[in-house]
């Protein structure tokens, strides 16, 4: 894959160590921050971790430019005001992967529960959100963050996408591919977004109750 893929919120736990395994799988990786600065200092630590990986940290509008997919990997609360700011940024070139899970700690809630969304999910309001023409799949709400940012740590997961039109989730799944030990699963329109995002908290719980790591993979594929 020649051109590079932009991670808005790459310096968070779960956009960096997305960008670290794309990195190491050869995908030329654009971290984006709302501050320029922390994005270079990701990226200098990115590339630290993967010498032979290319990182670029920008702020988050320069960051998408040039970048055919853009993961927005922010907490639910920076959603909103994110995608505000890249209104004049992102054009219908670019398909728009939102990670991003309604978690009741955005307002000092538990994570182990979901805020309403009035779109009925995180990536449905990033849908509405996103300027015309723009492609909005869903995806990366089951992965672990500290997994992907533990390099020795074999992976061996699905991805579980959500999206409109066929060819985007094709597109997205390509990348996924390229990370091993992930496998991409189309689980249907983007409205199936708002049950995959009820998984997060899911596996929150599960995780401090048997304090594992755990993950989602679908059998019978």
């Amino acid at each position: 894959m020649a051109s590079s893929i932009c991670i808005v919120g790459g310096t968070g736990a779960l956009g960096f160590g997305l960008a670290l395994r794309l990195g190491l799988a050869g995908v030329p990786v654009v971290i984006g921050s709302r501050d320029a600065g922390r994005a270079e200092e990701a990226a200098a630590r990115a590339a630290e971790q993967v010498a032979q990986a290319q990182f670029t940290g920008r702020e988050n509008a320069q960051a998408v430019q040039g970048a055919e997919i853009v993961i927005l990997s922010v907490p639910f609360r920076s959603q909103s005001e994110t995608l505000t700011n890249l209104r004049q940024a992102l054009t219908p070139e670019h398909l728009l992967v939102d990670a991003t899970v309604p978690l009741a700690a955005a307002v000092s809630g538990k994570a182990t529960r979901t805020l309403g969304v009035w779109q009925g999910s995180a990536a449905q309001q990033a849908d509405e959100m996103a300027p015309e023409g723009v492609r909005v799949v869903s995806a990366f709400h089951t992965v672990s963050a500290a997994l992907l940012s533990d390099l020795e740590h074999q992976l061996d997961e699905d991805v579980l996408i959500c999206g409109d039109r066929r060819a985007d989730k094709q597109k997205l799944a390509e990348v996924v591919d390229l990370i091993p030990g992930l496998r991409a699963v189309d689980c249907g329109p983007l409205e199936m977004a708002r049950i995959v995002e009820q998984l997060t908290p899911l596996i929150i719980s599960i995780n401090v109750r048997h304090k594992v790591r755990a993950g989602i993979k679908i059998t019978g594929l």
